[in-house]
């Protein structure tokens, strides 16, 4: 019968797989800096490829990004496909307008980085990365994007439907879902600010245009105009900012006090005074809009990250393991 490894070695061993587990878990900048050199390149690559022939990636990969993050952490899950034992994330009705360019996006970053490094690289990273670099190519600020996130095994529609923001929500409700979630006032104002770029569905706020006095008259005209085939084609949707709608800037809040913020949402950020101090702050100084943004979004792609055996390193994003 063997005899026991003595306690000096029993410590070695916790300490050795403790500190395995840590080195796991760990996240930093050049997180495959050796198990996949060109990660940089290849992700550059799949987004130019993209992005250039399809100028509404950008917009969509930010929602989509966005979509996964708040819900439940930035784990991609949103990517799942439902099974016919699951309903997933992109399955709920707050999910179905989700852009396709995004998830093809993805999915080709992920195909020539399987090829490249197998089994090395996680959609969430992928997601992470690909809406920090987009934002940039509209004009928006850098930031560094922290790698090492494991992919969720878990997406759940019912969950995306009660933990994601609506437009029609009154804005309490909108504060409580960021702050539960550790974000300020100020920081959801500036994350708002995404709204400079990208669309909104007609369904979203066509039934409340006649009936918000917040818009100017002539461009409540114009939206009722652009979505007066809604009801026969829900795809109908206009531009979030109709001034720079490809350019990532501050003008989304200039556009506010005017009365031509698109959703109901828009309105209420800069009519109530818990928030209306940070729009009239962005609206006068873009430098500061983009530094909080910056800061707002690292912090967006930090949150709920599974690490280590919490998750795992998908070979498809739309499959579990």
């Amino acid at each position: 019968m063997a005899s026991a490894p003595p306690p000096s070695s029993l410590l070695i061993l916790l300490i050795l797989a403790f500190a395995a587990l840590v080195c796991e878990s760990r996240l930093s900048a050049d997180y495959y800096a050796k198990s996949c050199p060109r990660f940089n390149q290849i992700m550059q690559d799949a987004i130019t490829n993209k992005q250039i022939p399809s100028p509404t990636t950008a917009a969509g990969t930010l929602r989509v990004f966005f979509h996964d993050c708040i819900n439940d952490g930035c784990d991609a899950s949103v990517l799942l496909s439902s099974t016919s034992s699951n309903s997933a994330e992109r399955d709920a009705e707050i999910n179905l307008s989700l852009p396709g360019d995004a998830f093809d996006l993805i999915v080709r970053a992920k195909t020539a980085l399987e090829f490249a490094c197998p089994n090395t690289v996680s959609c969430a990273d992928i997601l992470a990365v690909a809406t920090r670099d987009l934002l940039t190519m509209l004009g928006g600020p850098h930031y560094t994007v922290y790698l090492g996130r494991k992919d969720s095994r878990i997406s759940k529609s019912s969950l995306a439907e009660s933990n994601l923001p609506r437009p029609t929500m009154p804005m309490s409700q909108l504060i409580d879902i960021f702050t539960k979630r550790g974000f300020t006032i100020q920081e959801m104002v500036a994350l708002s600010g995404a709204h400079t770029v990208g669309l909104s569905h007609c369904k979203e706020f066509s039934f409340n245009i006649r009936n918000d006095t917040h818009y100017n008259p002539r461009f409540a005209q114009a939206l009722q105009q652009a979505c007066s085939g809604y009801p026969q084609n829900p795809t109908l949707s206009v531009f979030n900012d109709i001034m720079t709608p490809n350019k990532f800037d501050n003008l989304y809040f200039q556009n506010l006090p005017r009365g031509l913020g698109v959703l109901e949402s828009d309105h209420s950020l800069y009519n109530d005074p818990r928030t209306r101090p940070f729009v009239e702050l962005y609206a006068k100084d873009q430098n500061k809009f983009f530094q909080d943004f910056a800061k707002a979004m690292q912090k967006l792609s930090l949150y709920g990250i599974k690490t280590g055996r919490k998750g795992e390193i998908r070979r498809r994003c739309d499959a579990v393991n």
